[in-house]
């Protein structure tokens, strides 16, 4: 039988989604409670690679087993075997043939801004701490140029190795509710460090050192010195995964 694991993750502690010879990832402890439970070794696929130190809200991964467990009581196996990081909400039968990857049709990423002129201890390593003033009217607007499909190349690190870099960019949006800013980026697919350039690029926009007008421009360069740096990791939360 083939299943379907929906899970939460705080990334601090993991370097990234993808088994590491260097250190402890999301997939390995997954794998390592899945042999616990199973009694054999089990391989675990994954929706997407995350870098090291990125959450994720809504995670889905699949695995093949052979169990008399049900599916409602599989989390509950899981989480008893899994650090606190981890948390394994759902479990679902899925066809033979379904793929946690490439099955899915889209994700949603959410990126959080601390903005405020002092750190909050509650928000270190969940968020990326903004000192300066953001435009959030401009950065919007600036937000709505993204939208559409095109050939992201200028929001892809240098070094990728995917040739086909055409996306498409269903909805952006930037939120502020207190101090905390998030954008928020749904897409087909993303390149190597999408959404993280794209919240540097506009928080460049937020700060008036990128023009709001310029982000068609950027895009159309397709030059990724054009774009803004590449936002630290820990600021970046998978939100959703459609299928």
């Amino acid at each position: 039988m083939r299943y379907l694991l929906t899970l939460a993750f705080e990334g601090s502690v993991f370097c990234g989604w993808q088994v590491q010879p260097n250190g402890y990832s999301v997939q390995k402890a997954l794998c390592e409670a899945a042999e616990k439970i199973f009694s054999k070794k089990t391989a675990i696929t994954g929706c997407s690679r995350t870098d090291s130190g990125v959450h994720a809200k809504k995670f889905c991964c699949h695995f093949d087993a052979e169990t008399n467990i049900s599916c409602e009581r599989l989390p509950f196996a899981f989480n008893n075997n899994l650090p606190k990081e981890i948390s394994v909400s759902e479990c679902t039968a899925v066809a033979p043939d379904f793929h946690a990857r490439y099955s899915c049709k889209g994700k949603k990423y959410v990126y959080r801004i601390l903005n405020s002129p002092h750190t909050d201890p509650f928000e270190e390593g969940r968020a990326m701490w903004f000192k300066y003033p953001l435009n959030i009217d401009a950065m919007n607007m600036a937000a709505a140029d993204i939208i559409g499909e095109h050939d992201f190349s200028a929001f892809c690190a240098a070094g990728a190795t995917v040739a086909d870099k055409v996306r498409t960019v269903k909805s952006c949006e930037v939120l502020k509710k207190d101090n905390i800013v998030e954008i928020s980026v749904s897409a087909n697919g993303f390149l190597y460090n999408m959404v993280r350039i794209i919240a540097g690029t506009l928080i460049d926009v937020g700060t008036g050192r990128i023009a709001r007008e310029d982000i068609k421009k950027i895009i159309f360069s397709k030059d990724r010195a054009l774009a803004g740096v590449t936002a630290p990791a820990h600021g970046l939360y998978l939100s959703d995964v459609y299928y």
